[in-house]
């Protein structure tokens, strides 16, 4: 996941940035499908990486279910 999360970083970045870029108005209608397009790209590839992470975190919790329970040990006790 780690990987991963700097890559969803950079594309929130990016989607963040060309949200501001179309709000801003100044855009020509080929200029703003075209970040249309980008935006959809952006928004799939960080909904690829947050169910990737979602994933892992139900296979460790899978894993973490499955563990025996072990006794707590005191270290301090007498």
């Amino acid at each position: 996941m780690a990987k991963n999360a700097p890559q969803l970083e950079q594309s929130l970045d990016n989607l963040e940035a060309l949200v501001e870029r179309m709000e801003s108005g100044e855009m020509t209608l080929e200029e703003s499908l075209a970040a249309f397009e980008q935006g959809v790209t952006l928004t799939r590839e960080c909904q690829q990486a947050l169910t990737q992470a979602e994933q892992k975190v139900r296979i460790l919790l899978e894993q973490d279910a499955q563990a025996e329970p072990a006794p707590f040990e005191d270290r301090d006790a007498p």
